[in-house]
């Protein structure tokens, strides 16, 4: 490695800008311009290093605008996501059919580009590991340098770098004064809480240093907070799913050995004696939505259910099982969950009796007297007329259309009816001999749950603690530094702080009028 050196005789790495030995700056190409004291002038392995693809690696993660392009990235991709809902909270399980109908080519366009689980996506974790590497490199790349050069602060430093400092002044002072004047301002500084080191005609005067290393327990913070993240692909540890639940019916809970069955399901309103006057003629207003369930495990040997929990679920307040949480997140009234049809033979005048179908899962085939059978070969839960031909919008039964096929031992070949909502197609059903009619319909509220497991949430809270911390230290305190030197009849005096340049500059004029020398440090003032 070249090495550059200072007139003192130190011989510094390439890519210092101040002697590490007595902080005289190496470039003199800018000396009307006070130095630049990041790092203490120190070079960054980024800045010396670009010979082997680690080193390529490093430098790359280690730039700053890096990380901002992969934050702003990240951010984007994350809003992107929100546009429509995530796979988890759509009420179907073909969501490559969901969408499309639903929110047509833009919902298909979400689909296909794989933003509809985009938060699991392999570019997504990533994006966010990227991120965490970039945060690691950044902080070692800049904490070493800084931390090795604090941590070797020498007291006498060359007049150039005191002189160039933001906040400097020089006043004369006879030599038979100095060590007066010099032990005044060092008991001043002491008074002001300064941490005073003195050799010589030099003192160095420091408070705060520990305000340094917020910006770096900040991304310590960051780090844990992205590993409890990433924490959340390990098998088990994270869980955040969604699942619309009748009234009477038992489903296995997504991901995980439980069952679930919707006892029941309700909204309360309020009394008309519990609302305000002027809200009397306004319709019911909802006071709580709640859903009575039971937790079921199932038995390996014999596979039973067993009940292991049962309560009632709240809006904010769950039922929770050894880290399985229940949210009450959504509420359907009045969902038809069955439909009762009355077959009848129009020759004899015959009741043949009644099929019962379940809109959520129907059966093929339906068995009648006088061996009557009847046939689904068609099911529209949301029926709809695209481009003159039958389809379903969604797969809730809001709509429901079916197309029978009739046989029995009197037909010579079965026949074709349809059924909308309930409602017969006279002009096809005219001519058939068995008739169907809407004889009842089950109505049922339904509860949409929340399924929620999160083991990672102490790491990610603990995470964040840690960026607060170094929040409050980059915020509430300052690492301010006093530099000193009596050379050759003049007094030098200079200041660096990383903020609050006000309060340094009025402890300095504090300090030196106390001491018999008042300097003015306003930045009207020349230098």
């Amino acid at each position: 490695m070249v090495n550059t050196k200072c007139e003192c005789g130190h011989n510094n790495p390439v890519g210092t800008t101040l002697c590490e030995y007595c902080g005289k700056p190496l470039d003199e190409e800018k000396e009307d311009q006070p130095l630049e004291m990041r790092y203490e002038g120190k070079a960054r392995r980024s800045q010396t290093q670009n010979q082997t693809i680690l080193d390529r690696i490093w430098n790359f993660f280690s730039s700053v605008k890096v990380a901002i392009y992969l934050i702003v990235i990240t951010l984007l991709a994350s809003i992107l996501g929100t546009l429509l809902p995530q796979e988890r909270f759509i009420p179907s399980n073909r969501p490559d059919v969901y969408y499309a109908q639903e929110y047509g080519i833009w919902g298909d366009l979400f689909y296909r580009l794989g933003l509809s689980d985009m938060y699991n996506s392999w570019w997504f974790i990533a994006l966010l590991a990227m991120i965490g590497i970039s945060l690691v490199v950044c902080s070692l790349d800049r904490v070493v340098p800084l931390y090795k050069a604090l941590k070797n602060q020498r007291v006498v430093k060359n007049i150039t770098f005191i002189q160039r400092q933001r906040a400097s002044r020089s006043h004369a002072v006879k030599a038979e004064e100095k060590e007066q004047t010099l032990d005044r301002l060092a008991e001043e500084l002491a008074d002001k809480r300064y941490r005073v080191r003195r050799e010589g005609d030099s003192i160095l005067a420091e408070k705060g240093r520990f305000s340094r290393w917020g910006p770096y327990v900040n991304h310590i913070g960051l780090i844990i907070f992205l590993f409890g993240t990433l924490m959340r692909l390990i098998p088990g540890w994270y869980l955040d799913d969604f699942v619309y639940l009748q009234e009477g019916e038992t489903k296995k809970l997504p991901d995980v050995p439980y069952y679930i069955k919707n006892e029941r399901a309700f909204a309360e309103l309020y009394d008309e004696d519990e609302m305000p006057q002027q809200l009397d003629e306004t319709p019911a207003v909802v006071k709580k939505y709640e859903t009575e369930v039971v937790l079921y495990e199932k038995d390996e040997e014999s596979g039973d259910l067993r009940e292991v929990k049962s309560g009632s679920i709240v809006v904010n307040h769950p039922l929770e099982y050894e880290g399985l949480l229940l949210y009450q997140s959504d509420f359907q009234p009045n969902q038809a969950k069955t439909i009762v049809l009355n077959m009848k033979d129009r020759e004899g005048d015959k009741d043949l009796g009644s099929i019962t179908i379940d809109l959520y899962d129907p059966k093929t085939e339906y068995q009648l007297e006088d061996g009557v059978t009847v046939r689904i070969l068609d099911y529209f839960p949301d029926f709809v007329l695209e481009e003159n031909r039958p389809t379903t919008k969604s797969e809730v039964p809001n709509r429901p259309a079916f197309i029978f096929a009739v046989n029995s031992p009197q037909l010579d070949e079965p026949e074709k009816s349809w059924m909308i909502s309930g409602t017969n197609l006279d002009d096809v059903n005219d001519a058939n001999r068995y008739a169907m009619e809407l004889k009842d319909i089950e109505m049922v509220n339904a509860s949409g749950l929340m399924v929620r497991i999160d083991k990672s949430l102490p790491v990610i809270f603990f995470g964040l603690g840690i960026f607060m911390v170094g929040l409050c230290m980059g915020f509430f305190w300052f690492h301010r530094r006093v530099w000193i030197r009596w050379h050759e009849g003049s007094l030098f005096v200079g200041a660096h702080t990383n903020k609050n340049w006000f309060g340094l500059r009025k402890d300095l004029e504090e300090a030196t009028a106390k001491a018999g020398t008042p300097l003015s440090f306003s930045p009207e003032q020349p230098e």
